[in-house]
């Protein structure tokens, strides 16, 4: 009895001891940290569309249900469906929505609680060579982080290049930098074999053209028009 509730008590002390007390490495402890900070403001998106079926990936960007996403997922789409990472289904509406090339929209849903929230980066201060994560629903694997470096900066593109794997379903996810904030959003892959998988060359739209979109958008008037409509 007594070694039981040794086993117990340690079992108890174990779990409470932060993450960064742990036989982690440096490494691990960013990722890990990174993570659990911004999946819960990570969601999936499914639509339907009128010639079959998009999924991918979307940032809350405000606590009353904005999100973030690319627009190519969203496009052409009558019926959207918003999962959180808690697991609860929402109907979405769009806001706003950008061109190809810029390839960026605004969802809104309305939660029965204040969500979490993204962090914003700087894309200008991002250098080749620095580590990213990138969270996103490849496949319908939810809430599934994958890391790497940036690769390259395409200026005349106006893109981030990194070897973070970036499959089919995360689109409109985070790139993010070391400190939990998103630097980029995960738009495409290139490769051979007609985009199936995912061969270390992905793409992401600067978070400053995001952040341009979101501000031109006048999101809070756009909310109390679709407030308006919904009734």
């Amino acid at each position: 009895m007594t070694r039981r509730i040794f086993l117990f008590i340690t079992y108890i002390f174990l779990s409470i001891i932060p993450v960064s007390a742990q036989n982690y490495s440096a490494d691990e402890i960013v990722n890990i940290n990174v993570y659990e900070k911004i999946n819960p403001a990570i969601v999936a998106i499914d639509a339907n569309l009128e010639d079959g079926f998009s999924a991918g990936t979307g940032c809350i960007v405000r606590k009353d249900g904005v999100i973030l996403t690319g627009s190519h997922v969203i496009d052409g789409a009558k019926n959207i469906e918003v999962t959180t990472s808690d697991g609860k289904v929402y109907k979405a509406s769009i806001l706003a929505k950008m061109g190809k090339n810029k390839d960026l929209a605004l969802l809104k849903i309305t939660p029965k609680q204040i969500l979490k929230t993204i962090s914003f980066g700087d894309s200008e201060t991002v250098k080749v060579g620095q580590k990213v994560l990138a969270i996103g629903n490849p496949f319908g694997f939810a809430g599934t982080l994958t890391s790497g470096i940036v690769s390259r900066i395409d200026y005349t593109k106006g893109r981030i290049q990194t070897d973070a794997a970036i499959n089919p379903g995360c689109s409109g996810g985070p790139l993010l930098n070391s400190q939990g904030e998103v630097i980029g959003i995960s738009q495409s892959i290139y490769n051979p074999d007609n985009n199936i998988s995912n061969i270390g060359i992905g793409f992401a739209i600067p978070i400053n053209e995001a952040k341009k979109f979101i501000q031109t958008a006048n999101i809070d008037n756009l909310t109390n028009k679709n407030r308006f409509a919904s009734k």
